[in-house]
């Protein structure tokens, strides 16, 4: 698969520290967002070990015979106790944790994974298409029907995790496959974008017509415009060609 991508990350308005982390393979393979809590430098640290403990796995194991799923299962166990161990060292720390989103194209198929509430967005042509479902208290209100997605967005419980990197007690992360195709553009943020900005908008500062390396600066301008509380980081795959392989590949 060939691709064009692009990241930026920005400390938002309010905050003097960046907790967010980020990387973006230099051959394309897999992207890595975080977004990390616990204070200044428990979120910063969170955040930073989750996203090298998934960068070392994937990339060390990059061409064994384990299955893409099981790859990226055992990257987030990896990240998910390298915070647990520093916790363990650092006690000041004993509270943070991270959420992440990782994106892989690896052999014919490519999958997602993540916990928390960074999220991994699809636009096809005007479509945007959230992929993955926040790990929150009000993502579970909203699906069982008990609030309303207008209710959700301003509820004060939003920014309450269910799931994130960091507890020995992590039962779930989200491992599946994805649909692309060429022309697509992929989305990996953290809150701070979606804190601030609507689907709609999120849309028409993604849309094709854009270079994806201004659309990046973009949805970041739009997010400190409408109050950038939070940190904001961004990474864009800009999906270019599939392989022969990738093609023939059944739908998802």
């Amino acid at each position: 698969m060939k691709c064009r991508f692009t990241g930026l990350t920005d400390p938002g308005l309010l905050r003097n520290v960046n907790q967010d982390d980020f990387y973006m393979d230099p051959e394309g393979r897999f992207f890595v967002v975080a977004d990390g809590m616990g204070g200044h430098a428990g979120g910063q640290e969170a955040s930073q070990l989750a996203t090298e403990a998934i960068q070392t796995h994937l990339e060390q194991h990059w061409q064994s015979a384990t299955s893409s799923e099981e790859l990226l299962e055992q990257a987030f166990s990896e990240a998910n106790q390298a915070i647990i161990l520093d916790q363990q060292k650092h006690p000041e720390r004993s509270d943070m944790g991270t959420t992440a989103v990782v994106a892989i194209f690896r052999n014919e198929q490519p999958w997602f994974a993540h916990v928390g509430d960074s999220r991994l967005y699809r636009l096809r042509g005007s479509n945007l298409e959230q992929i993955t479902e926040d790990h929150t208290w009000v993502a579970r209100a909203m699906k069982a029907g008990d609030i309303t997605p207008e209710q959700a967005r301003m509820h004060p419980w939003r920014h309450v995790l269910s799931q994130c990197l960091g507890r020995k007690d992590l039962q779930h992360v989200d491992v599946k496959p994805m649909d692309v195709q060429p022309g697509d553009r992929l989305l990996l943020c953290s809150d701070g974008l979606t804190e601030e900005l609507s689907d709609a908008l999120i849309a028409s500062n993604l849309e094709p017509d854009l270079d994806y390396e201004q659309a990046a600066v973009n949805l970041v301008d739009a997010a400190k415009e409408k109050g950038g509380r939070d940190n904001i980081t961004v990474v864009i795959v800009e999906i270019d060609d599939i392989s022969p392989e990738e093609a023939t590949a059944p739908s998802l």
